[in-house]
C-alpha cells in the first residue's frame, strides 16, 4: 500500500488537530489561518532544484533554476543534464560542487541505481535513507523532498533555519534552537510534523508580510 500523501483536506484536518493540542500552533491558525500545501511535483527537476536551494536564499535559487529551465527548454531531465555535462551547468551559474551533485544524481537515475518512483512507494525512513546515499543529498534535502514532493504528513526537515527562527518566535525564545533541539521539540507534533512545519513557515512569512510562490522562507543544509 502506498504511503499516505497530504492533500488540502488532510492538511486542514492536521492543522486543526495540532491547534487543539498545542496553544502556540493554535495561535498561528487563529492569526493567519491554515497554511498553504506548498506542493511540488515529484521527480528529478524538483530534487535538482532543492539541491540548488541548499545554503542560499530561495530567491537566488529560484532565479538559477529558472535559468536552467529556460536553457533546457522546459525539460530538465537526467538525460539532458548528462548530455550537456557539468561544464554547461557551470556556464549557467551553478557552483562546481552543486553541478557535480546534479550531474551525479542524473547519472544514478539514468542508470537505475536510484529510482524516484521506488522512493515514492517507500516508508518515510527508507525513502530518506535511500535519498541520502546520493552525494549532495543530506537529511534536509531529503526531508524537503519528502515533505513537498511526496507530501508525507510526518516528516521534519532538520537544519531548516526558517523553521528554527519561527519556532523561537512562536515560543518566545531568546535563542534560536539548534537543529537537534528543534527536531526533538517537533516530536510532540507527530503524526503531523510536516503540517507543523508548514504552520511554522506560514507564521514566518506572515510575520514578515512576504509572499513566495509555493515555497517556504529559508533554505537549510544538505
Amino acid at each position: 500500500m502506498a504511503p499516505p500523501r497530504l492533500n488540502r483536506a488532510s492538511l486542514l484536518a492536521g492543522a486543526h488537530e495540532l491547534a487543539a493540542r498545542d496553544r502556540h500552533l493554535a495561535r498561528i491558525v487563529d492569526q493567519y489561518g491554515p497554511p498553504p500545501l506548498w506542493a511540488r511535483p515529484r521527480g528529478f527537476p524538483t530534487l535538482a532544484r532543492i539541491i540548488l536551494e541548499q545554503q542560499v536564499s530561495l530567491a537566488s535559487a529560484a532565479a538559477l533554476y529558472a535559468r536552467l529551465h529556460l536553457h533546457f527548454e522546459g525539460e530538465v531531465t537526467p538525460a539532458r543534464v548528462l548530455a550537456r555535462g557539468e561544464a554547461e551547468l557551470l556556464s549557467l551559474g551553478v557552483t562546481r560542487q552543486k553541478a557535480g551533485y546534479v550531474v551525479g544524481l542524473a547519472a544514478r537515475l539514468a542508470s537505475g541505481a536510484v529510482s524516484l518512483e521506488r522512493v515514492a512507494r517507500m516508508p518515510d525512513a527508507a525513502a530518506g535513507a535511500t535519498l541520502i546515499q546520493v552525494p549532495g543529498i543530506g537529511p534536509w534535502t531529503a526531508g524537503v523532498y519528502l515533505l513537498m514532493a511526496l507530501r508525507r504528513p510526518d516528516v521534519w526537515p532538520p537544519g531548516d533555519l526558517g523553521l528554527h527562527k519561527s519556532m523561537a518566535e512562536m515560543r518566545g525564545l531568546s535563542v534560536v534552537p539548534t537543529s537537534d533541539e528543534a527536531a526533538t521539540f517537533a516530536m510532540r507534533w507527530r503524526p503531523w510534523r510536516a503540517v507543523a512545519a508548514r504552520l511554522l513557515w506560514h507564521s514566518y512569512l506572515s510575520r514578515r508580510a512576504r509572499t513566495w510562490d509555493r515555497q517556504p522562507p529559508a533554505a537549510g543544509r544538505q
